[in-house]
């Protein structure tokens, strides 16, 4: 049985800009069905080769697949339609798939904006594919197809039909990805030069934020044993040559024990690669005696959810941290030598010039080496989405992308707000390029600080970034030639049923604090609650002194008599305890 994967060709301005991204899914999904016993399949990447219709239309044909999978977030599901589209066209007899959070959620919109998709796979993707598979395989598709769980489709009365879920995979240590469905060549990371990976280390969250859809999505959180975690990152370094990946986990630290064995992991094999996570204020000063060992086991990138400079936004997003914690965690990460990016949500109704500058005086007093600006998008899915109501004037979803104003603030319009986004990176990153990344005394971090700004530039001077081109934005003067081509043809959407796919479990975050109270270093969302698990002592790692550590570089081994007895162990040398 012949089987096509294609990532859908859309671009935005945004995460792009650094480079092409290794696309995970098709990794993960792809090598659950060799392991299932289905090993004929290509990959096309059309967003990374720039494929046109025409060209996929080619492809089709020359392929002749019995089934074309593909995936899509919020913004890039039209694209994913029309490419289905297409694939039917060329293909009749082929069965069209659609995965990804979009889909999952909005199956019914999706499938009455694109009947000619065959069946929606929603949630964790592979083992429902590959039931999917079997049921083409063997001639029970589609008579059969109300039997293969987890799917939504359109029936033979016309009506919709979602099947019951399937069940979460318990043993993430199963799906063994196969990352040579990739040309490597083609993700290259442009800070450092190498290929890129996006790896899964865990899945789901504990908890379930009203503004977050993950735990949602993947239903059940699971962490891979972090040995095995190693065993793909080695194979991605030795077999396919990357030098630099991304823990694609919204917060890979909130398992705190998981991620301290695998940073022990990755010290103890000497991969020498370089790595980056997102994560959360309250995770890096719950952490900070960790921070040199992270930075030993090559952690080089931590990217902040700081989202907002106003102590207003943080309680709105129920983020549950003080603007003072923010500057804390940034401060903390740069002098251990960990690349600090700070990330802020802009363009709520309240957003105005004062609260843009605002954020742009505060990333400057925090210190932090990188910056970015994301307008407000909330995902449709989402309860954030429903509680907004009119405020939301948008509903073309390809403009869902993080640089496309949503919102509109009540005191300044979209091309103002723009422009002050714009004037923010600006100065930003000309004073960093000029007086900051040149000059910076560890090698590794200089080099890496010094090709994120390549990156930024390049794109700019392309203008790509921050979708400038399509906005025709040439700088303050010009603000009135600014143009957003919304699809005004698109109109409210179908609301989900934002119970039938997941309830919530009873580890809800607790209640947000009230401004101006003085919080204790917390978990994801705020709260007490850490993750309960046996505790693990970790062989201290020395601060560096007047220059930043290297990667691989410094760091004690315990005794075997503080090894026995940490309590021993003092300060600065000391084993970290769970919280």
């Amino acid at each position: 049985m012949r089987i096509l994967f294609v990532h859908p060709n859309y671009k935005s301005g945004g995460a792009e800009i650094a480079g092409n991204w290794s696309p995970a899914w098709v990794a993960y999904v792809a090598g659950y069905l060799k392991s299932g016993g289905y090993g004929d399949y290509r990959f096309v990447d059309a967003m990374v080769d720039d494929l046109d219709e025409e060209q996929l239309r080619a492809i089709f044909r020359e392929e002749r697949p019995d089934l074309i999978a593909t995936t899509a977030m919020t913004p890039a599901i039209y694209t994913a339609e029309r490419l289905l589209q297409i694939a039917k066209e060329e293909c009749p007899d082929t069965v069209a798939v659609l995965g990804g959070i979009h889909a999952t959620f909005m199956f019914q919109q999706v499938l009455g904006e694109a009947p000619w998709i065959d069946a929606i796979v929603r949630g964790e993707g592979e083992a429902v594919t590959l039931n999917l598979v079997r049921a083409v395989d063997e001639g029970r598709w589609p008579a059969e197809r109300d039997k293969v769980q987890g799917i939504a489709y359109i029936g033979d009365d016309g009506k919709v039909v979602a099947t019951p879920a399937e069940p979460s995979i318990k043993d993430v240590d199963s799906i063994w990805p196969d990352w040579g469905v990739l040309e490597w060549k083609k993700y290259i990371y442009i800070p450092l030069g190498v290929p890129v990976a996006t790896p899964n280390m865990a899945r789901g969250c504990p908890f379930t934020c009203s503004f977050c859809s993950q735990w949602k999505f993947w239903r059940d959180y699971r962490v891979r044993d972090p040995k095995k975690m190693v065993d793909e990152i080695e194979m991605l370094v030795k077999d396919h040559g990357v030098g630099f990946f991304i823990l694609a986990d919204e917060e890979p630290t909130i398992n705190k024990n998981k991620f301290i064995a695998f940073c022990q992991e990755l010290i103890d094999r000497d991969l020498g690669i370089l790595w980056g996570i997102n994560t959360r204020v309250t995770d890096v000063m719950r952490d900070e005696e960790l921070l040199p060992f992270y930075r030993k086991a090559g952690l080089v990138h931590i990217s902040l959810g700081t989202e907002a400079a106003a102590q207003l936004n943080l309680d709105r997003f129920v983020k549950e941290t003080t603007v003072a914690q923010n500057k804390r965690a940034v401060q903390l990460l740069r002098d251990n030598g960990i690349v600090t990016e700070a990330q802020f949500i802009v363009g709520l109704e309240n957003e105005t010039l004062e609260t843009l500058e605002e954020t742009y005086q505060m990333v400057m007093d925090w210190g932090a080496d990188m910056a970015n600006w994301s307008m407000f998008t909330p995902w449709p899915f989402s309860d954030m989405f429903t509680e907004l109501g009119d405020k939301v004037e948008v509903y073309d979803y390809s403009k869902y992308n993080f640089v496309s104003p949503i919102m509109k603030p009540d005191n300044i319009d979209r091309a103002e707000l723009l422009d002050g986004v714009m004037k923010n990176y600006r100065r930003f990153y000309m004073k960093k390029m000029l007086f900051q990344y040149p000059w910076v005394k560890d090698s590794v971090r200089r080099k890496y600080l010094i090709g994120c700004i390549k990156a930024f530039l390049l794109s700019a001077f392309h203008r790509r970034f921050y979708d400038l081109g399509k906005h025709n934005y040439w700088g303050p003067q010009l603000k009135k030639l600014i143009r957003f081509d919304y699809d005004k043809t698109k109109s409210k959407i179908v609301e989900p049923d934002h119970n039938a796919w997941k309830q919530a479990p009873a580890a809800k975050r607790p209640a947000t604090q009230p401004s101006g109270v003085t919080a204790s270093a917390k978990a994801c969302g705020g709260g007490d609650q850490q993750m309960d698990e046996v505790r693990v002592d970790v062989p201290a790692v020395k601060k560096p002194k007047a220059s930043m550590m290297a990667c691989g570089g410094g760091g004690e081994q315990l005794t075997e008599a503080q090894m026995k007895d940490p309590q021993s162990i003092k300060k600065p040398e000391q084993a970290v305890e769970e919280a």
